[in-house]
């Protein structure tokens, strides 16, 4: 098990230093020191921080980890598959994300298509400061500066204006259109077509066209016939094109692509078995009828839309309070659920109607905001949690894994492989299907993009 990505330090308090003669002694002793003696590891929501307490992160506990800013908050986005290839594990790493913000008026708002590459590992990043400080010679340092600036990890960003806070953001590939669905505080669902922004973030001249341009683009689709603004929106990863949205007052519509691409017939006959928002929408990876949801109403269902308009299976006290996320497990029979009670919990959809959960924890203080599977490791999840804490899990560890370890981290559920910090309000999180074990969660602070020594 990885000891937790961040670290308390305490100002002004030291170990006792035994007494020396000589000053070499001491000197020796205060280097270590220096070197992390006087560091404890800080387990979020067991203990608080002491008065002078600070939090430093341990950067050997993470293989890579980049930060970034889009300007006014994103608190939705989605990875957009790239042609580069997959399972690519070498250093340097790039990615493509499609994210919307919540600006502080309807005007700002943007639609982003962000391209991020030249992402190096931090052993390579460490390795060189390493090398930096233990030579003062000119000829080194400068040397030294090329390579910094060849490590420097590279970020294009195409926005176009959207008006409107962008509640929600889903990404498909249909064909060789590249789409996205956003939800937004209009109380529509917009089709966007994404190809203006991914040539422009791959060609600099396309992008000083385009930014030069910078005028709202028109969605190849819109739906008004939410009776309200909601955050529920999947697509179908069997049927290209097929797409559910849910909205804040209780009722889900399922659209259908028609030829062509541009348009989709949507059935104006809601299911609506909720009797509250509908928080989230998963359709299962392998039945392309079948799809789940969760509510306010403390309800996770499951629908086939051969069979409108009530849910075939339904836990209705799945959480104690609001389900605001869900995660269907890609190649096993299991559901993931967080909740405004702070609790994850698995559901076997073998044993759905029992309403029982097959695993339940409580690690997280504060609601739930995000929860997804490894899209590569079936027993591998994440979540996030607006206590500001991303947590790794892995459902194959037990406690005789432990070890010797047990003793280091008491208290704490042995599936828990790593609790990420630093963002502020983490209000999504996406595994990277291309790259594996990379981890992207969005926050009011920005961006974090990492991979931590446990997956």
């Amino acid at each position: 098990m990885a000891a937790p990505g961040e670290h308390a330090c305490e100002d002004g308090e030291m170990e006792e230093l035994e007494e020396q003669e000589e000053q070499d002694g001491m000197e020796e002793e205060e280097q270590e020191e220096n070197s992390g003696e006087g560091m404890k590891v800080f387990v979020p929501g067991q203990q608080p921080l002491e008065p002078g307490q600070e939090l430093e992160m341990d950067r050997s506990a993470y293989r890579m980890y980049h930060e970034c800013q889009t300007g006014a908050p994103c608190l939705s986005f989605d990875v957009l598959p790239d042609g580069e290839g997959d399972s690519r594990e070498s250093f340097p790493l790039s990615l493509l994300l499609c994210a919307g913000t919540q600006a502080n008026t309807a005007l700002a708002n943007r639609l982003i298509v962000m391209r991020m590459h030249n992402l190096h590992g931090i052993k390579e990043n460490d390795n060189k400061e390493g090398k930096k400080e233990s030579s003062d010679e000119e000829s080194d340092d400068d040397d030294d500066e090329e390579e910094d600036e060849d490590k420097k990890p590279q970020m294009e960003l195409a926005m176009v204006p959207h008006y409107g806070g962008i509640n929600r953001v889903r990404v498909t590939r249909r064909g060789e259109q590249s789409l996205a669905a956003v939800w937004s505080e209009k109380g529509q669902v917009e089709i966007f077509d994404l190809r203006p922004q991914l040539e422009a973030v791959y060609n600099s001249s396309v992008m000083a066209a385009f930014i030069k341009q910078n005028k709202e683009i028109t969605p190849l689709f819109s739906f008004s016939g939410h009776m309200a603004e909601g955050f529920a929106v999947d697509w179908s990863p069997k049927v290209p094109g097929r797409l559910v949205s849910g909205d804040c007052k209780k009722n889900i519509h399922v659209w259908e692509p028609r030829e062509g691409g541009v348009s989709w017939q949507i059935d104006q006959r809601p299911f609506s078995s909720h009797t509250k928002s509908v928080e989230d929408l998963q359709w299962s990876p392998t039945e392309a009828t079948v799809f789940a949801s969760c509510s306010v109403d403390q309800s996770i269902r499951v629908w086939d839309i051969r069979a409108p308009p009530n849910s075939m299976l339904s836990v209705n006290e799945a959480h104690s309070s609001d389900v605001n996320v869900i995660s269907w497990n890609r190649t096993e029979p299991f559901l993931l659920s967080g909740g405004d009670d702070g609790l994850l919990k698995v559901w076997d959809l073998r044993q759905f109607k029992s309403g029982r959960a097959v695993a339940s924890f409580k690690q997280h203080s504060a609601p739930v905001t995000s929860v997804e599977w490894n899209p590569v490791d079936s027993s591998v999840f994440a979540a996030a949690g607006a206590d500001d804490v991303v947590s790794q899990w892995d459902l194959s560890v037990e406690s005789c894994d432990m070890g010797e370890r047990a003793n280091d981290v008491k208290d704490l559920p042995p599936q828990l492989l790593f609790l990420h910090q630093g963002q502020t309000e983490v209000k999504e999180l996406h595994w990277h299907p291309q790259l594996p074990g990379t981890l992207i969660s969005t926050a009011l602070s920005g961006f974090n993009v990492f991979r931590t020594i446990s997956v």
